[in-house]
């Protein structure tokens, strides 16, 4: 029987779902409160994380450990990395990788992580299919697009920054947990996707764009994720 763990890293990610769904129990582990329910007739449980990665990490495991999901679904913002996505956007994440991983002194590649022999974490191919299909579903008049999310514990708002991420890790954009997501999900093989609404340039507007469109990409995240997990 499937359960969907779904993950926000702020509240305004996660209020939309939370206020539609059905919710039988509320679980508070590690400051964290795991709202336990039904939504659009499926058994989810919905989670406020907080930021960064190592709050992300923590919230799979738990996920995993205390509720036993099938599936983990991380809704969210992110900025942009590429000239092609604009501010409203929403990328599909193919795979994700830390941009702030430095091992390369010892011959890993940037953002690989020592002796885990690999730097990419893989998302599932039918969970980002069934994102895609229901974005424009929901969303028609949304571009969506697949491709690399990275992820660091750092804000993006410079376009030096920017450029290397673009250049070094050939980043669709960038935000602060789905990598720490990706990579609990794969350690406890738990298929999982990464849904990020574009909020900012992740440049110097990044300061003035993203408290102006956070709220409005976050809903249109939610409203995805809501139809998509009709379909898992």
């Amino acid at each position: 029987m499937k359960k969907i763990g779904i993950i926000g890293a702020m509240e305004l990610e996660v209020e939309t779902l939370k206020e539609k769904m059905n919710v039988n129990n509320i679980v508070k582990k590690a400051s964290m409160d795991f709202y336990e329910g039904c939504l659009n007739g499926v058994d989810v449980i919905i989670v406020r994380s907080g930021i960064g990665k190592v709050n992300a990490g923590i919230c799979v495991q738990i996920l995993v450990d205390l509720f036993q999901v099938t599936h983990i679904i991380n809704t969210g913002v992110a900025g942009s990395l590429n000239a092609k996505i604009d501010i409203g956007d929403i990328v599909i994440s193919t795979d994700a990788l830390y941009h702030d991983v430095d091992a390369t002194i010892f011959g890993y590649q940037p953002g690989e992580i020592p002796q885990m022999g690999r730097r990419e974490f893989t998302a599932d191919e039918s969970l980002a299919a069934l994102a895609q299909a229901s974005c424009r579903e929901v969303n028609p008049d949304i571009h969506v697009f697949s491709g690399r999310i990275v992820s660091g514990d750092q804000f993006v708002s410079d376009k030096s920054v920017k450029d290397r991420l673009v250049n070094v890790f050939e980043g669709f954009c960038t935000e602060m947990e789905g990598t720490a997501i990706a990579q609990a999900s794969t350690l406890n093989n738990i298929p999982f996707v990464i849904i990020r609404a574009i909020s900012d340039k992740a440049d110097e507007s990044a300061e003035v764009d993203y408290p102006t469109f956070e709220r409005k990409a976050a809903a249109d995240c939610a409203k995805l994720v809501a139809r998509m997990i009709q379909k898992i």
